[in-house]
C-alpha cells in the first residue's frame, strides 16, 4: 500500500512546517487480517512495518538556526518525524480514511542514538515496527536511513485515539 503527499495529510493532522513525512512507501499488515471499516483494534498493529520517505529542504527555517553555516536536522525533529511515520498503524483499519480525526500523542522516547548528521537535501527512509500495544498505547522500534546508512534510532510510544 503506497500513500503520496495527499493521502498523508489525509490522516496526519501535522501541516508544514512540522509535517516531516512526504510519502508513504509501504505498511506491512502483522499476520492477523486486518479488514478496513471493522474497527480500530490496536492490538492488531503488533508487528506492522511502515515504511516512509521525507525529503529535507533546503529551505526548511528549521536549518536557519540550526545551525547557521552547518545546517543539522535537530534530534528532537528525528524523533518527532518517527513518531509521525508510526501513526500510519491505523491506516489499513480506517473504512473512510478522509474522514478520520486522528488524536496521536508523543508519550516516551527511550534508546535515541543519533549516529550521523542529517542535513538538507538528503532523502530519508524512515522504517518502524510496532512491538506493543496496551489500550491505546503503542510502542514502535523506529530508524531513519540515508542511503541504506542509519542515521538515528529511538523506541517512540505514543497513544492514538
Amino acid at each position: 500500500m503506497k500513500l503520496n503527499y495527499k493521502d498523508v495529510i489525509t490522516l496526519l493532522p501535522h501541516r508544514d512546517p512540522f509535517l516531516f513525512i512526504d510519502s508513504v512507501e509501504s505498511i506491512s499488515a502483522p499476520k492477523e487480517e486486518i479488514i478496513p471499516g471493522a474497527g480500530i483494534d490496536l492490538k492488531k498493529t503488533i508487528g506492522m512495518e511502515i515504511i516512509a520517505h521525507y525529503r529535507t529542504k533546503a529551505d526548511h527555517p528549521i536549518f536557519a538556526g540550526h545551525f547557521p553555516g552547518n545546517p543539522i536536522l535537530p534530534g528532537v525533529v528525528q524523533v518527532e518525524m518517527m513518531a509521525q511515520a508510526t501513526s500510519f498503524v491505523i491506516h489499513p483499519m480506517l473504512d473512510d480514511k478522509g474522514s478520520f480525526n486522528l488524536e496521536v500523542a508523543l508519550l516516551s522516547v527511550s534508546d535515541a542514538k543519533f549516529r550521523k548528521p542529517i542535513k538538507p537535501e538528503m532523502d530519508l527512509v524512515i522504517k518502524t515496527v510496532c512491538e506493543k500495544s496496551r489500550g491505546p498505547m503503542l510502542t514502535s522500534r523506529c530508524q531513519i536511513f540515508h542511503q541504506d546508512q542509519l542515521m538515528s534510532e529511538a523506541t517512540v510510544m505514543a497513544s492514538i485515539r
